[in-house]
């Protein structure tokens, strides 16, 4: 695995971090980044996915699009 090379700055802010006991080293410190950058993208991902069926919704309310048919869909399932 590559280093971790930071900032001053961002060292500054890791070692506040650390001398406060919120976190015990950089792992902690860096993990605990990936798993907020983590959770940033799955709530983007989720918005990105609520931004397309809301305009699918909307050309659905506005008469674009076609009845389903579950036999055709599945004719199997159908089957006696």
């Amino acid at each position: 695995m590559p280093n971790v090379h930071l900032t001053e700055p961002m060292r500054d802010y890791v070692d506040g971090l650390i001398r406060s006991g919120a976190y015990a080293n950089l792992s902690e410190v860096v993990r605990a980044g990936i798993r907020l950058l983590m959770e940033k993208d799955g709530a983007r991902q989720f918005y990105a996915l609520k931004a397309e069926l809301e305009t699918a919704a909307a050309a659905a309310e506005g008469g674009a699009f076609i009845e389903f048919d579950p036999r055709g869909f599945e004719p199997d399932a159908f089957k006696s």
